[in-house]
């Protein structure tokens, strides 16, 4: 029998308002697995990642003051792409109501501004908090439920941004052969550098400022948790980071930043040649990564800013290649660098569509 969304144990909305959005997560409690032991387990496959948590500290004051700068080079940029998605997604759905799924916990900013964008041009959408778990999937008990709500024909998923196309990957296989969905899911993100989402505002590597910071910025909650003994996916609930929280604060700025815009070319999906142009550039780097740094598996690539940064966040990185030192937008990605005592290169356009990219170091 299939879960209703209210049969379902969660978190709620975490920190953000009630009507924001529906986390499908059921509350976890875990002990916290030290960066360098979790990355001996992950690397040896004793244990996948996503089976356990590391400490989330607070950010610095330094963190805090680069992502203030951050929000003010990009918020206005952050705004328009959301409302250039918005009214894409208008266009693209046709039916009664748009559903929003936000995969935890990149996805969330990004989700609750399109909802509120939506609600403006008069659309019915819902929005809600969902795992997507690389090499194991999307929590299917969470989908079903939201299926059971509303129909599966105006599903939209929302991630912040695609490093190099893994979680689109996840995306198909988890929906292969589902005739309820098209063949090529519906996933929308802000920035696009390697061609695989099926619509974003740009393909450019840019810092998003949501991306800058962690569980303070997406309602307090952890990444998502994979359910040892099956059912909904879990997380874990931030209550030590309250007094850092700025959730509220980010989404009614760059909503407010939002209202205030002009007018906003909508979003295009890409088109197949620009399709294959950037899945072309974005793998070409990513294998002459991996062939110069003797990497055979390619989790140990990160490769835009986004992602390079929270592997040095939360992995144990060896090194970190930047387009340029000077770059406004890999300043945090450098103090983190500085602090772990990782090397950092400068390889200019050797980069190719990525302004940053970090190598996880080899335990074995």
């Amino acid at each position: 029998m299939t879960n209703t969304v209210s049969d379902l144990n969660t978190v709620g909305s975490g920190s953000y308002l009630p009507n924001d959005v529906h986390f499908l997560l059921q509350p976890v409690q875990m002990e916290v697995t030290d960066v360098a032991e979790k990355e001996r387990l992950i690397q040896s496959k004793q244990k996948h990642y996503s089976e356990m948590i590391s400490l989330e500290s607070a950010p610095t004051d330094v963190h805090k003051a680069l992502y203030q700068r951050a929000l003010g080079q990009n918020g206005v940029r952050m705004a328009t792409d959301v409302q250039a998605l918005a009214l894409a997604l208008n266009e693209a759905c046709s039916g009664p109501s748009i559903v929003l799924v936000s995969f935890v916990r990149a996805g969330l900013p990004l989700g609750v501004l399109l909802r509120r964008a939506l609600i403006d041009m008069g659309r019915e959408s819902h929005h809600y908090g969902i795992s997507i778990v690389r090499d194991r999937g999307i929590d299917s008990v969470a989908l079903e439920a939201i299926i059971t709500a509303h129909g599966a024909e105006n599903i939209v998923f929302v991630d912040g941004w695609t490093g190099k196309g893994a979680i689109s990957g996840e995306i198909q296989r988890s929906l292969n052969g589902d005739s309820r969905f098209p063949r090529d899911p519906r996933l929308v993100v802000l920035a696009d550098p390697c061609g695989h989402s099926w619509l974003s505002a740009s393909a450019e590597d840019w810092v998003i400022p949501s991306g800058i910071l962690g569980a303070t910025v997406s309602g307090l909650v952890s990444r998502s948790i994979w359910p040892v003994d099956g059912g909904l996916h879990g997380c874990v609930v931030y209550d030590h980071l309250q007094a850092h929280d700025v959730t509220q604060d980010f989404i009614e700025h760059i909503d407010a930043q939002r209202k205030t815009l002009g007018s906003v070319h909508r979003a295009t999906p890409w088109t197949d040649a620009q399709r294959v142009e950037l899945q072309d550039a974005a793998g070409h780097v990513v294998k002459s990564l991996a062939e110069r740094f003797g990497i055979k598996n390619l989790n140990r690539v990160k490769p835009g800013i986004a992602e390079a940064t929270r592997a040095v966040l939360r992995r144990v990185p060896d090194h970190v290649l930047v387009r340029d030192r000077h770059d406004s937008d890999v300043q945090l990605l450098l103090h983190l660098t500085e602090g772990a005592g990782v090397s950092v290169e400068e390889v200019g356009a050797a980069l190719g569509p990525y302004r940053a990219v970090t190598i996880i170091r080899s335990v074995s």
